[in-house]
């Protein structure tokens, strides 16, 4: 899609019109790119390898108000909170969960450029929670807090 991806065109379609139901028809499966569009807006997610059968339903049931997701799909959201709650607190409960996300990125040394395209927002606001991760952990710079990160087991 030229000049913007899935993501964005969900988020602006959601965002002007909440009525209009969006079904994203991808190649990625990843939980990443599953949970961007979930945050966009998106009511369907289905692998592009999906048959004329599955897109239909997905059509039907996402016209009529219903989410719908292909099925291996389906078992990776089921799995991925399945496992949500097996796991222990996370170590740093001052911060959001957007927070926490961000620091996961920073202590991958991901760069702000390469969180803001995993997590689908500007930079500008990628800086804005790093400086409050910083803030809350009173670090005073980025290797502080990949660190402080990495010693809880993140990244």
């Amino acid at each position: 899609m030229p000049g913007t991806n899935g993501i964005e065109a969900t988020r602006l379609i959601y965002q002007s019109s909440p009525h209009i139901g969006v079904i994203v028809l991808t190649m990625f499966e990843d939980d990443d790119s599953v949970f961007a569009a979930m945050r966009a807006g998106a009511r369907g997610y289905l692998l592009k390898g999906a048959d004329q059968t599955e897109i239909l339903r997905a059509i039907h049931s996402v016209a009529s108000g219903e989410a719908m997701f292909g099925p291996n799909i389906a078992r990776r959201l089921i799995n991925f909170f399945a496992q949500l709650n097996s796991k222990p607190p996370h170590p740093f409960p001052e911060l959001t969960e957007r927070e926490r996300e961000v620091l996961d990125l920073l202590a991958r040394g991901t760069s702000n450029s390469e969180i803001a395209g995993a997590l689908v927002i500007s930079q500008k606001t990628v800086r804005n929670h790093v400086s409050n991760i910083f803030n809350k952990l009173q670090v005073a710079n980025r290797a502080q807090a990949i660190i402080r990160a990495r010693t809880a087991g993140l990244g």
